[in-house]
């Protein structure tokens, strides 16, 4: 019969044992940890020259498949084992998700996500620190109450050295605070002892070459920081736990791919490994980063962790800290004199650190925590076929040649489970996509426009709120980066449009359609398609750039008549990698690029520019600590308040039965600290949401108000206090204001609050009486929208600007807009349709006499004129505006509710194949009677009008 390897109890099968041994409250629990030891080097005489040892798994003892453990078989006192609510045989599963604002359906893998009530959550653990008892009395121990925590979390977390600590703590003002705390060093002493998370460690890494300085891996255990990841209570309902597939209908025809657990890779692992398991995926980032700007040249190579049940829209954002540090990984030289040589022995190094920083992951898997069978694969087999000694490194080099192989003899993920580069080389926006357009498609355009021209039509393009203006254009820019690129790629199109030949429009056009619809964070079965006719259509009309001569060798200049790009190519596996991993959106490393600013070159700053990585981790360990020490205190706050925070440590009330997409319904106080502390920004939606709420409004109507998927934001104090109706039209040059006011009175009247259409005819004489003599001006309103695909999260905020002509716009600043104009299309989801595309010219409010109290002046109308779409142009797929004009030949305005408003609206004025030379982007849209209406400027608003 199967033993324990450590106390030696039997039980009937070994899937017994593996259940006794992953019970966290047994003397055994250790027992895994013990087996991964690092003490003691590695030979590196044999083929396993820089691959670390790692412990051989023998398939045959697992029976093909692990299986849920009998009870009877394992000797453990289990509390409560209670699998997740499963639906009803013969009914679907319950997955409240949305696609594009409306309600799919969906299923979930059936027994999976078994929860075992034994487990310690965030809280608990921060009770049994070493310290708990003098918590009891005082929740802030080491230190001495909430204003000294405070006050040694604030020193901690600047960007003050110890001696300008030291200098702070000095001052007399500060030395009559009632600190516990007089000195940095003492500082320090009282974070160490805060409770820990995962610990770093070094290691030095023997090689079998020559390198001009030691090999120091610093390190600390990745399943350590998975747990920390998934104990974590802020990731509280934003996990998922089970894989689960989404339908956008009833009849599961449409497939629609977002999470990670969406997909069908995921469902995949699932049935591979133990009946009643989480599925947890390990994501792992590297890439090296600059230390040092201006000299010294250091490099850091960071390697960071998090875990994909995270769920991306919460992942990818910066505050969440959802990506750990977990290695540093060292950059040596290798004497060698031939420098390929040098760069295999490096990669060799890389796999053989990576192997041992990611044994406990493998034990994990191998012991039937995640994954259950290894998987053989095709590159194995070919480095299997390779009869030669990797230690001749030259030879061994040279015969990985033919199978296009590194020269790495001993992969990483080579025995890690179900692992495959396959499976884990996942497309990524960043360095692919976003890459690709400005090493190719602008070096296309900038040879069909020339480079005056082409930085002379970026120089005119009406400025956009919060993006990049390019007054300069785009050729002569240094160091681009991914958000830069991203920029260009807004304007792109529209720039180019009317000036190149409109085959090169097309392609150039095909390949952003490609690149924003595979950006998408959900992505159907209609939508890959979409995805895989856009590739082909760039493919259709590439022979434009070649016949135009604009694909030209960097250095030689000649013109090139293939396609051999690598990362052109790369593209065609897009496609077939949505089913495998779900959106593509949430590999990208823009993130991980991110947390290189907070997990290196903040920390590095603050070093004495000395041993480096040494200095990192340990800043990072503080951190760390108090990061996690305010988050327990203000959770254990919120108790001692009289609020409940068991939504958080709600292990032994809650019932699990809500996996996938369930919300946790943790309690609000509770909740209210996490985001505040792990998600402090708030969209107008909420402050909308809190002045209707509020029974002590300040102002009347409130500045910030919402209607449908749209929020807006008005400045407390309006720009124009009070100006006199004549006096506005005269300003803004309206001439036809005061009919138009008083054609919006009298539909207010007798509609009401009801969706004004556009193109009726004038009521109202010029000199009509108004109720109202006087108004409130503003310059600008800020508009946010509800994301296309998830209706619970916010997109970006733009600001609509109705200025007046100034000394620095002499015909004055007017931004476009999508107006609604019938009741019965509502945007996104209805795109154009029953909209009008509008240029903005005034906002403002009555002001009514005093003493009156009237319903029109509790609402902010704007005075707005049409541009009617013309035709859609085929090269560009943009639609053509032109300026809307009366009979008489005045132009067409109109007063409309504020709110009428959907959506802001990138208005470009047509070029054509030369721009005149006077223009500027501040005369450019006055002086022009036909426009494009820019879908690229914004991926939502791209979503919403690809129709």
């Amino acid at each position: 019969m199967p033993n324990c390897p450590r106390c030696a109890k039997s039980f009937r099968t070994a899937n017994g044992v593996t259940f006794h041994l992953q019970q966290p409250r047994t003397a055994c629990h250790l027992w895994e940890r013990e087996q991964i030891s690092f003490s003691g080097d590695p030979t590196l005489e044999d083929a396993d020259a820089l691959a670390l040892r790692s412990p051989n798994w023998d398939a045959e003892q697992t029976d093909g498949h692990f299986e849920v453990p009998n009870p009877e078989d394992v000797d453990y006192d289990v509390p409560e084992i209670r699998e997740r609510e499963k639906p009803v045989e013969g009914t679907e599963a319950s997955v409240p998700t949305t696609y594009a604002g409306h309600l799919c359906r969906g299923e979930q893998f059936e027994g999976a996500a078994i929860v075992y009530r034994i487990g310690d959550t965030f809280l608990r653990r921060f009770d049994m620190d070493r310290h708990s008892f003098h918590r009891q009395t005082n929740m802030y121990y080491p230190f001495a109450n909430l204003g000294d925590w405070e006050m040694a979390n604030f020193l901690l977390q600047s960007n003050l050295s110890m001696r300008e600590i030291d200098n702070y703590l000095s001052l007399s003002m500060t030395k009559k605070m009632p600190l516990s705390f007089w000195t940095a060093k003492e500082l320090r002493g009282r974070i160490e002892d805060l409770p820990k998370g995962p610990c770093w460690k070094i290691r030095i890494v023997p090689t079998h070459h020559l390198t001009t300085s030691p090999v120091e891996l610093y390190w600390r255990d990745p399943l350590e920081c998975i747990e920390a990841l998934f104990n974590h209570p802020f990731y509280a309902g934003k996990m998922d736990y089970s894989p689960f597939r989404v339908f956008t209908a009833a009849g599961r025809i449409m497939r629609v791919y977002s999470e990670w657990m969406s997909s069908d890779g995921a469902w995949e692992l699932q049935v591979k490994v133990p009946a009643g398991s989480t599925l947890c995926g390990v994501i792992l980032s590297s890439d090296k980063t600059n230390v040092t700007n201006v000299c010294g040249g250091k490099v850091a190579h960071p390697l960071l962790i998090s875990l994909a049940n995270i769920r991306m829209n919460v992942r990818n954002k910066a505050s969440s800290h959802a990506f750990l540090l977990t290695a540093l990984m060292p950059i040596v030289k290798f004497i060698h004199p031939v420098p390929r040589i040098c760069s295999v022995l490096e990669a060799r190094l890389f796999h053989a650190c990576l192997d041992l920083i990611l044994e406990p992951l493998k034990k994990a898997a191998q012991l039937g925590r995640m994954m259950a069978d290894p998987l053989g694969n095709e590159t194995l087999h070919q480095l299997g076929s390779i009869r030669c000694d990797p230690d001749d490194v030259e030879a061994y080099f040279d015969a990985c040649a033919r199978f296009r192989l590194s020269g790495v003899s001993h992969p990483f993920w080579r025995n890690w489970p179900l692992s495959d580069p396959h499976r884990f080389l996942t497309p990524e926006c960043l360095h692919h996509w976003h890459r690709m357009s400005w090493d190719h498609d602008v070096k296309w355009c900038r040879r069909a426009l020339g480079a005056g021209e082409l930085d002379f039509h970026f120089s005119l393009l009406p400025p956009i709120t919060g993006l990049r203006q390019f007054k300069s254009g785009i050729t002569k820019l240094k160091q681009v980066g991914g958000r830069t690129q991203r920029d260009v790629q807004r304007y792109l199109v529209v720039v180019i449009a009317g000036a190149a030949h409109p085959n090169v429009v097309a392609a150039v056009r095909a390949l952003m359609d490609f690149r924003y619809l595979a950006q998408a964070p959900a992505i159907t079965e209609e939508g890959r398609e979409n995805i895989a006719a856009a590739l082909a259509e760039f493919h259709r009309y590439k022979h434009a750039i070649i016949d135009g001569g604009l694909r030209r060798g960097d250095q030689s200049g000649l013109v090139l008549e293939h396609w051999e790009i690598p990362k052109l190519e790369l593209l065609q596996s897009v496609v077939p990698s949505i089913p495998q991993v779900g959106s593509v959106l949430q590999w990208s490393a823009d993130t991980t690029e991110h947390a290189h600013i907070e997990v290196v070159k903040d920390p590095a700053s603050r070093t004495n520019n000395k041993d480096y990585s040494a200095q990192i981790c340990r800043h990072l360990d503080r951190v760390e600590k108090c990061r996690m020490f305010d988050t327990a205190v203000r959770l254990r706050g919120t108790t001692e308040a009289g609020f409940s925070s068991s939504a958080i440590e709600r292990d032994e009330d809650r019932s699990d039965g809500e996996v996938g997409y369930a919300v946790d319904d943790a309690d609000e106080a509770g909740a209210a600290v996490l985001n505040d502390l792990w998600a402090p920004k708030q969209s107008y939606f909420d402050i909308a949401a809190k002045h209707v709420a509020s029974t002590a409004l300040s102002s009347f109507p409130l500045r910030t108000f919402t209607r449908g998927s749209t929020a807006f934001h008005l400045n407390l104090r309006p720009s124009l206090r009070r100006l006199s109706v004549d006096s506005a039209a005269e300003k803004f040059a309206i001439p036809d204001l005061r009919s138009a006011l008083g054609d919006y009175l009298a539909l207010h009247s007798c509609h009401g609050r009801r969706i004004r259409p556009f193109g009726r005819t004038r009521q109202s004489a010029q000199d009509m009486p108004l109720p109202f003599e006087y108004l409130q001006i503003w310059y600008k309103v800020r508009i946010q929208q509800r994301d296309y695909h998830d209706r619970t999260s916010t997109a970006s905020t733009y600001t609509i600007h109705a200025e007046p002509p100034n000394g620095h716009w002499k015909y004055g600043r007017y931004d476009a807009a999508i107006l609604q104009v019938d009741e019965g299309h509502d945007w996104p989801d209805s795109g154009l349709t029953g909209h009008a595309v509008v240029e903005v010219r005034l906002i403002m409010r009555p002001r009514p006499p005093r003493g009156t109290n009237v319903t029109w002046a509790n609402r902010f109308p704007v005075y707005v004129r049409r541009l009617d779409i013309i035709n859609v142009e085929l090269a560009t797929h943009l639609p053509v505006l032109k300026r809307a004009v009366r009979a008489s030949g005045s132009y067409f305005g109109d007063v409309f509710p504020l709110d009428q408003i959907s959506s802001f609206a990138h208005v470009v004025p047509r070029f054509g194949e030369t721009a005149d030379k006077r223009l500027t982007y501040m005369n450019a849209c006055h002086a022009s009677q036909s426009f494009y209406l820019n879908r690229y400027f914004d991926k939502d608003f791209f979503y919403a009008t690809n129709r």
